[in-house]
């Protein structure tokens, strides 16, 4: 298994060093536009939900995403150092009551543009699957 890691300071700017890590794996793994467009974006909330979420935007705490590539399967990992929130609990951004607020979105997003999503450690990591077009 193929695995590389990197982790940043919280703090919101470092999302471009997020999506230069998606680009160098968009390199790396010849991804197809689409599939890179969904990784970009749900794998760029992730991280911004750790920063904002999770971490509480403290700059001395850190979010480590790592990626791995089994056979056909790549999984991001982003992971922060918060105290975790309830992910079996979350508002439906779709529903009527809900639709004009400003947040929510971030975990919906995930779920539809990954092919899994798994939360752990009381949500302080989730783990994003894509599966390649081989």
């Amino acid at each position: 298994m193929n695995t590389i890691s990197i982790h940043i300071p919280s703090i919101l700017d470092n999302i471009r060093i997020i999506e230069s890590f998606i680009d160098n794996a968009k390199e790396r793994f010849q991804l197809d536009d689409d599939l890179y467009g969904n990784i970009m974006i749900a794998v760029t909330e992730a991280v911004n939900n750790a920063i904002k979420h999770g971490n509480a935007g403290d700059k001395q705490k850190n979010v480590y995403l790592s990626l791995s590539l089994d056979s056909s399967l790549l999984r991001f990992t982003v992971k922060d150092e918060g105290g975790g929130f309830n992910y079996q609990n979350l508002p439906d951004p779709t529903s009527p009551e809900n639709i004009n607020k400003p947040g929510g979105r971030g975990i919906f997003l995930m779920k539809h543009l990954s092919d899994e999503v798994e939360f752990m450690e009381g949500g302080r990591v989730v783990v994003l699957s894509f599966y390649m077009n081989s």
